[in-house]
């Protein structure tokens, strides 16, 4: 489990910025405070220490002021509306943001007092929210003011070619919290708190005086440069960064699926405008908007920021509905919008798929809850035979197994339910996503999807390709991995590998820039884990891990899908956030590598075959007869026999009954016994 420096302590923190300032500054605190609900952690890491309180109340000294001061506190691990008032006024609330944040709110004019003043934090009414807060001081002139005396002038070039190239500047104070910035307008930048991206690979910030941090990162594929810098009050100080592309991907299109702007989606806080320089500052080459009912397209602002060649922005919309979240794409300029409002799911499958120009239809988030509803609730959806209790059932090409913003505690439940789709018969492809809607809150493209298709020229990817590529499963999902997997020396995903020796090879190579660690490596069969691999972390170096494996040709049809994970990033440029809905206390952030299948010919007859339609013919030819259902079994997986499961039981039997336990229980074969339980342990009374 990774704890955050604030977690060891409650101890003093030294400021980090100048006491010498133009304005005049009066400290409220230097003491950091944990502040949460006692008995009742919101993480497990929280279990057993005791917060400070709910609330947080100080008293200081100052003079009043009389023009508009500025409150600057430091901030972690905030996900609720706490709110912050003076001498009981309230200047608003902290930064919803779970990094740490040097957080700064505005003090009209009149609100501080000569003498002793007040300094209140309180938490929300019924909110579970652990905390920490301290370091505070304010300003005595506006935020504006502050930032107006000290600056830094960043930039980032390309090692390989020399040139300037859109980037993300992070900058931090030295205990790594995002400190306020200020930046001219531009069509060319976005900023947040610590945060520039800049489609010059050049920003001029102003700051408060004293020491920073400054990263240069351009998302997964390339390094990361950092230095630290001092600059005080009137000084202007010149950071020049250089990073370089670290991750192959020729062959490969850097693709996010789902991206929002609030400039149509109507939340979060990235404007369209400034959507432009974070795509291109987080490296990807095709974006693809998709606001809630609304066909963006983001073309007109691209010219506008002088970036069309830098990536192929794509017309999408995510089609938001009381039964589920799905994007569709493709899809042509002005074309009506998919009815969103039925809850009939053959209907709304119709309704995309006639969109002009829908060629994708992606499942978001499917664990998610929006509308009281969860696409793969077990209410509606066998977690383990992927049978639907809703009519038509799931009829996407593709869906979300990873999704940044919307992470799960779990993070191998959306790779469950995508495995019980897959041996449902149902061929979905896996992918990977941001659904961010932020400038930094959430990071844009830290999930993302690779596509097979020619990268040559982002300005001009062939949507066509990158679409049948999506519908085939010739796709990769990515956080902070790449992981590629080869089946005897030349099938790669989404190929049916035919002809197959006796003993088959199965290559997986694990690759990631150098900022990132993996340790563990997992191959599927059928969604069975029939290889775990760990290994020590290979920090500095590309490739993490070349892992070789054989086996025996097998007796059916079957498909392989590898896994790689390593552990979480914390650091600014790319912190792995918190999960969005979490069921669970318990949480240890991973970044991850998967691939889409490789789908065995194993039975050699030039076509594949899922466990589901094995299992029909297994039963269809036992007549129903359980005995010998169960005995034509043992030549298939854990995977053939849960399908088998399932049909018997549509089929009336009562595998649960003492008599039925009694024959599934005691099979020969354990995948058998295996399938079998797993599949009656999702039936209820």
């Amino acid at each position: 489990m990774i704890i955050k420096k604030w977690f060891l302590s409650l101890g003093l923190v030294v400021l980090a910025t100048s006491a010498l300032t133009v304005f005049g500054r009066v400290v409220l605190t230097n003491q950091t405070f944990h502040l949460g609900t006692k008995g009742v952690p919101e993480w497990s890491e929280f279990a057993g220490k005791t917060p400070h309180g709910r609330n947080l109340s100080l008293t200081f000294e100052a003079r009043v002021n009389e023009e508009e001061a500025t409150l600057f506190l430091r901030q972690d691990d905030v996900k609720q509306g706490w709110r912050v008032s003076l001498n009981g006024k309230r200047l608003g609330t902290l930064d919803r943001f779970e990094s740490k944040v040097l957080h700064s709110l505005k003090v009209p004019a009149g609100i501080l007092r000569d003498g002793a003043n007040k300094f209140a934090i309180e938490a929300p009414v019924t909110a579970i929210d652990d905390i920490f807060v301290g370091g505070a001081f304010i300003e005595y002139a506006s935020l504006d003011k502050t930032l107006h005396h000290s600056f830094l002038e960043v930039s980032a070039f390309d090692i390989a070619t020399s040139s300037a190239l859109p980037c993300r500047f992070t900058i931090t104070d030295t205990n790594d919290h995002l400190v306020p910035l200020k930046i001219e307008p531009s069509l060319r930048l976005a900023v947040r708190p610590g945060v520039v991206y800049s489609l010059d690979g050049t920003c001029k910030v102003g700051v408060l005086p004293g020491e920073y941090v400054v990263h240069a990162t351009r998302g997964f594929e390339y390094g990361v440069d950092t230095t630290k810098v001092s600059v005080g009050t009137g000084e202007t100080k010149k950071v020049k960064l250089a990073i370089k592309r670290e991750v192959p991907t020729e062959g490969w299109v850097s693709c996010d699926p789902h991206i929002h702007v609030r400039t149509f989606s109507g939340h979060g806080d990235s404007t369209v405008e400034e959507r432009m320089p974070t795509i291109a500052g987080e490296g990807l080459e095709l974006p693809i908007a998709t606001d809630h009912n609304h066909h963006t397209d983001f073309a007109p602002y691209q010219r506008a920021a002088k970036a069309i060649s830098l990536f192929t922005s794509v017309i999408g919309n995510e089609v938001t509905t009381k039964v589920g979240h799905f994007n569709a794409f493709p899809i042509k300029k002005d074309s009506p919008l998919p009815n969103h409002k039925t809850e009939s799911w053959p209907e709304l499958f119709r309704s995309i798929r006639a969109t002009p120009g829908v060629e994708v239809i992606l499942l978001n988030h499917p664990r998610n809850i929006h509308s009281n509803f969860s696409p793969t609730d077990p209410s509606h959806f066998n977690p383990v035979t992927g049978a639907s209790k809703r009519e038509g059932g799931l009829d996407m090409d593709a869906m979300e197994v990873l999704t940044s913003a919307a992470l799960q505690a779990d993070h191998m439940g959306p790779f469950r339910d995508w495995f019980a789709l897959l041996n449902s018969g149902r061929r979905v492809t896996a992918a990977g996503s941001s659904d961010t809607h932020d400038v930094n809150r959430y990071i844009l493209g830290q999930g993302r999807t690779y596509l097979r298709c020619p990268d040559n020229d982002a300005g001009k990817i062939d949507v066509a390709t990158a679409c049948r590529s999506f519908r085939e499963g010739r796709a990769l999902v990515s956080m902070g991995l790449l992981t590629t997997l080869k089946v005897a020396e030349q099938f790669e995903v989404g190929d049916l590998a035919t002809n197959l020796p006796a003993k088959v090879t199965v290559e997986v190579k694990v690759i990631g820039p150098r900022w990132v660690e993996a340790d563990r490596l997992v191959l599927f069969a059928n969604g069975i884990p029939i290889l775990e691999k760990k290994f020590a972390s290979a920090p500095d170096k590309v490739t993490k891990a070349i892992v070789r494996h054989e086996l025996d040709r097998p007796k059916h049809d079957l498909y392989l899908v590898a896994i790689a994970t390593g552990p979480g990033v914390t650091k600014p440029y790319w912190e792995i956030p918190r999960p969005y809905q979490h069921k669970t206390k318990k949480y240890v952030p991973r970044i991850l590598g998967a691939t889409n299948p490789v789908w065995l010919d194993g039975d050699g007859d030039g076509t594949f075959t899922f466990p589901k339609g094995y299992a029909k013919r297994v039963v269809e030819q036992a007549n129903g007869d359980l005995g010998k259902t169960l005995a034509s079994l043992t030549d298939f997986d854990e995977a053939v026999a849960a399908q088998a499961a399932g049909i018997l039981t549509e089929q009336g039997f009562n595998l649960r009954s003492e008599e039925a336990k009694g024959r599934w229980g005691k099979a020969d074969s354990e995948p058998v016994r295996k399938g079998f339980a797993s599949f009656v342990g999702t039936l209820k009374d």
